[in-house]
């Protein structure tokens, strides 16, 4: 298994400036690198607590790139939906060749419906958009003098300058939440798949990693080589009473950040989003102790997570670990000691 932190901030101005938010997290990354963690990822999302104070993930990578020399730089996920693919695929290529090819590509369709309506863009071109903005910035990326003529978007000839550092493109995974049908397509495609199984239950994680592994196999790509990545919110401490109660806490002002964001499927519907009218009702029904013996949280001391790591690698193999160590909005003290802890005493238990 392999570990890295997901910057999904859950602030406002009056939680904390943006200046000491971004000085705070770019202290962790370098904690990250320091202690070994394999990557660092960043959300987009806009205005809200839930995400707003990262709308950029790419400024935020190249500055987390100037303070480390090896860990990977993953965005997850950027939203093509709100993006010309040229400006896109460029600010990717850019940061790509910023880090040395450390670059991993995540991409999203977002799913908040004021973000489509701020942006003017119509929610039910969600799923046509995002597929057409992968495959223009994976063409401008890996071809020259591209010609698109799609549904959206039409240009070229052109060559994308730059040119992408690692060959014929980074690394690209895709973002799926509550359908099956995103997996299966970034199997079909040889793409990455980022899930966050706090939403779903058990079952269905691993039905939709089925899927994804099935399709994958099916179209011919290297046995073994799919990639999965899995983000957990984490709140470690030394005490597991200190490590609950603060836990809960975090859990209670990330579902309150949730709950504004996600409010206005109370009276939106998509045929992109089949089933998320049912989101508002489920995000109000909080229920730590049921998250946690659910496993869908890394809560607890160093031994207690560990055992909750070894029961998440039975139950969806062997997959990278994203850890949402600031979601909830901890202090920074709390957040350097969950990074330390895992660091120190529960990675190190999974180390091939």
């Amino acid at each position: 298994m392999k570990f890295g932190i997901s910057f999904f901030p859950t602030v406002g101005p009056a939680d904390k400036d943006a200046y000491r938010h971004y000085a705070e997290c770019l202290a962790l990354v370098e904690l990250a690198e320091e202690l070994g963690y394999d990557h660092v990822k960043a959300v987009e999302h806009y205005f809200f607590k839930y995400g707003g104070y990262s709308p950029d993930p790419v400024t935020f990578l190249a500055a987390a790139a100037a303070r480390t020399s090896r860990i990977r730089l993953v965005t997850g996920a950027v939203l093509p939906a709100f993006t010309h693919p040229i400006k896109l695929a460029a600010k990717l290529a850019m940061l790509d060749n910023i880090s040395g090819g450390r670059l991993d590509a995540g991409f999203g369709r977002a799913f908040l419906p004021d973000e489509f309506a701020w942006f003017e863009v119509p929610i039910d071109e969600s799923r046509s958009r995002f597929d057409e903005g992968v495959e223009a910035c994976r063409r401008l990326w890996a071809e020259e003098d591209v010609e698109w003529q799609g549904t959206y978007h039409r240009f070229g000839p052109v060559t994308l300058l730059p040119r992408p550092f690692r060959q014929p493109h980074p690394p690209i995974l895709v973002a799926a939440a509550l359908t099956p049908s995103s997996c299966e397509s970034a199997g079909r495609n040889g793409y990455g798949l980022m899930l966050v199984p706090a939403i779903n239950p058990r079952e269905k994680v691993q039905d939709m990693l089925g899927l994804y592994r099935k399709a994958w196999a099916d179209a011919g790509h290297e046995p073994g080589a799919d990639v999965v990545h899995l983000s957990y919110n984490a709140y470690l401490a030394e005490d597991a009473d200190e490590a609950f109660a603060g836990g809960d806490a975090c859990s209670l002002r990330m579902n309150h950040a949730m709950r504004d964001a996600v409010a206005a499927w109370g009276r939106t519907r998509s045929d992109n989003y089949v089933g998320y009218e049912n989101i508002v009702k489920k995000i109000a029904q909080h229920d730590f102790a049921g998250a946690l013996a659910d496993n869908r949280l890394l809560v607890g001391t160093p031994e207690q997570v560990t055992g909750q790591l070894r029961a998440i690698r039975d139950w969806f193999g062997d997959v990278t670990i994203s850890l949402q160590i600031i979601t909830g909005n901890p202090s920074y003290e709390d957040a350097v000691r969950t990074v330390r802890l895992f660091g120190e005493q529960v990675a190190p238990h999974f180390a091939d």
